[in-house]
C-alpha cells in the first residue's frame, strides 16, 4: 500500500474510533464524553443544575486526560531517546487501554451511577485511550486533521471550502483542495463512528466496544509495516 494511501486510511480508522468511543461512552457512562474535553465542561455544569449523576467522572476527566497526554508525550520522547518504534509502541498501548475499557465496561457495566467506583474505573480506561489517541496524533500524524475534535475540522472545512469556490488558484489552491478532502474524510468517519456505534450500544450494549478494538488494532498493526 502506498504511503499516502496508508496514510489516508489511518485518519479514517482513528476519525472512526473517536466518533465511536466518545458516543458508547457517552450512552453507558451517563453523559461522560472519552475524547471531548468541551462536551464534559458542559454536562458538569448541566449535571451540577440538574442534580443528576455524573458530577466526580467529569471533575476528573479534565486531570486526566492531560496527565495521560504528558505520559504518553513523555513515554514517546524516552522512547525514541533509546532508538525503539515510539509510534507502534504508542499505539498497542492505545489498543490495550481500550481492551480494557471494554473488559471493564462489559464485566461491571451497566451503571447506573456513573459516579460509582466501577463506573469511575471503566471511565477512565475510555478517557486514557482517547487520551492517548489525541497525543499519537498530534505528535506523530500533525498532518492529518484531528480525529476527536470536529468543531475545529468543521471550521476549516467551510473556510476551505469558500476559498475554493471563490477561486484559489495556482499551488495555495491546491494545498487547501488537499485540506479540505482530508478535513471532510475525517468528519464523515468520525459521524459514521457515533452512528453506528449508538445503533450497535442499543442493539448489545457495552460488547459494542469491541469495534474499537479491533479498528485500533487494524489502525496498529498498519503502522508497524
Amino acid at each position: 500500500m502506498a504511503p499516502a494511501v496508508r496514510l489516508a486510511v489511518i485518519a479514517a480508522l482513528l476519525s472512526f474510533n473517536g466518533g465511536f468511543v466518545d458516543t458508547a461512552g457517552f450512552l453507558g457512562l451517563q453523559g461522560l464524553f472519552t475524547a471531548h474535553v468541551t462536551g464534559n465542561f458542559v454536562t458538569l455544569g448541566a449535571t451540577l443544575v440538574m442534580g443528576t449523576h455524573g458530577v466526580i467522572a467529569k471533575l476528573l476527566a479534565l486531570p486526566e486526560f492531560m496527565l495521560i497526554v504528558a505520559v504518553g508525550h513523555l513515554a514517546g520522547t524516552a522512547l525514541r531517546r533509546l532508538q525503539l518504534p515510539a509510534l507502534p509502541i504508542l499505539l498497542v498501548v492505545k489498543v490495550c487501554l481500550l481492551l480494557a475499557f471494554f473488559v471493564l465496561a462489559v464485566a461491571l457495566g451497566p451503571f447506573a451511577d456513573s459516579d460509582a467506583p466501577a463506573a469511575l474505573l471503566t471511565g477512565f480506561a475510555g478517557i486514557a485511550a482517547m487520551a492517548m489517541q489525541n497525543t499519537v496524533q498530534r505528535v506523530h500524524f500533525a498532518n492529518i486533521p484531528p480525529t476527536t475534535l470536529m468543531t475545529g475540522n468543521t471550521t476549516q472545512a467551510v473556510l476551505d471550502a469558500v476559498d475554493l469556490i471563490g477561486g484559489v488558484t495556482g499551488d495555495n489552491a491546491q494545498a487547501i483542495r488537499t485540506r479540505f478532502g482530508r478535513t471532510v474524510r475525517g468528519i464523515v468517519c468520525f459521524a459514521v463512528g457515533c452512528a453506528v456505534a449508538a445503533i450497535l450500544y442499543y442493539w448489545v450494549g457495552f460488547w459494542c466496544l469491541a469495534i474499537p478494538v479491533a479498528v485500533g488494532a487494524a489502525t496498529a498493526i498498519m503502522r508497524g509495516k
